[in-house]
């Protein structure tokens, strides 16, 4: 298989937690929970309504509670170690709320977020115990689980969770209310395929193997490795630049064309480190005009054939950012782009992002961002594609 062709994706397991609140205003608590466990956690799948019930186990203030189904690519480890964090950074305070004289273990508490099922999987290690030991005993976390899950087979119980609810020998009152939780917006529910775009060096390959990570997306990554015309036309640009362009051209369209092929029949999420369009844009700068003439034929015959990308995201980096990431990831070939000819391929982005009919470009200046090692930069970069979502 060619390099960059298929890379792996993570393993997504299926995961149900259970999410309650008492002090304060306990609907904001669920809904920042929820928000929280969508960045921290994994893909938010499905809500169930939210439900009031007596506290449980002490004398307490009355409950709200609900259930969510998120798919993560986390271990059972690190869920455990973000949704102790996501509580934390929300308000609550373990250390205190351990133990009561009066109450034993139970608290009032602002959030308690509790994982009941990873997969099917059975977890017994240190404070990690799944399924949830004490969730058959709970009709608030039986009622809302079922609304999303009622044909989830308990793996220990050995029954649905229809079933265990049927069964449950809590009798105390749960009632839905109308208030709702909403569903935070993300990546995946309103995009299907990505195309991420920019000069050399800006960054486009990371951020869309972060992403692919991240949102367990199919990769298509440009196979620049394996082009044998490339360091023969950085060390003799007229010679070498019609067969550098017309091999790019062909192995893109094959690429894109497979691709995005099985994209349109199996609607996955895609991500993307180019587009085609890239092809004419660095052929405009490296052909003479009759050679372009000839390439722009050729271009304009595969371009209507290839899918258009939902957005279109240009990462821009200033000209001196990307001379020393160039150098910082010391490709021999590259090492004597000159400062000119990086800012034509800007020029010629920009140009075609301006003239081009239905691309839904987005360009997000990255030149003081370093969405590798920081998280919240990432994070930005992240929240800029969502919220440009139409």
């Amino acid at each position: 298989m060619p390099f960059g062709a298929y890379p792996r994706m993570k393993i997504v397991r299926t995961t149900y937690f259970s999410i309650g609140s008492n002090v304060g205003n306990r609907l904001d608590h669920l809904q920042a929970a929820v928000d929280q466990l969508g960045e921290h956690v994994g893909h938010i799948v499905r809500l169930s309504s939210v439900y009031r019930s007596s506290s449980w186990g002490y004398q307490g203030s009355e409950y709200l509670n609900m259930c969510a189904e998120v798919s993560t690519a986390l271990s059972p480890e690190l869920v455990l170690e973000n949704i102790l964090r996501i509580e934390s950074n929300l308000g609550r305070n373990r250390v205190d709320g351990q133990k009561s004289k009066k109450n034993g273990p139970y608290e009032d508490r602002i959030l308690d977020i509790d994982l009941l099922f990873f997969e099917d999987e059975i977890i017994f290690y240190n404070d990690l115990k799944v399924p949830h030991p004490r969730m058959l005993d709970r009709k608030f976390v039986l009622l809302p689980l079922s609304e999303i899950a009622s044909e989830f087979i308990h793996p220990i119980a050995k029954k649905s969770i229809r079933t265990c609810l049927e069964q449950c020998p809590d009798d105390g009152l749960v009632e839905k209310i109308d208030q709702k939780v909403n569903k935070p917006p993300s990546l995946l529910d309103q995009y299907n395929y990505i195309a991420i775009e920019g000069n050399i060096g800006s960054g486009k390959t990371s951020l869309a193997r972060k992403m692919g990570d991240d949102f367990n997306a199919k990769l298509v990554l440009e196979r620049f490795a394996d082009n044998p015309f490339l360091p023969k036309f950085y060390a003799d640009e007229e010679r070498y630049a019609f067969p550098l362009e017309m091999s790019f051209l062909a192995d893109r369209y094959h690429q894109l064309s497979d691709d995005l092929g099985q994209f349109d029949l199996f609607k996955n999420f895609i991500v993307s480190d180019y587009y085609i369009f890239k092809s004419l844009i660095f052929a405009q700068v490296t052909l003479p005009l009759e050679e372009f003439k000839l390439y722009r034929k050729m271009f304009d015959i595969m371009y209507k054939e290839i899918p258009k990308p939902d957005v279109y995201v240009y990462l821009y980096q200033d000209t001196d950012r990307l001379l020393e990431n160039i150098k910082k990831r010391g490709r021999t070939y590259e090492q004597n782009i000159k400062e000119q000819y990086l800012e034509k391929i800007h020029q010629g982005y920009l140009a075609f992002i301006k003239s081009t009919e239905g691309l839904n470009p987005l360009i997000i200046d990255v030149s003081d961002m370093d969405f590798v090692a920081s998280e919240k930069d990432y994070r930005s970069v992240l929240n800029q594609i969502l919220n440009f979502y139409k």
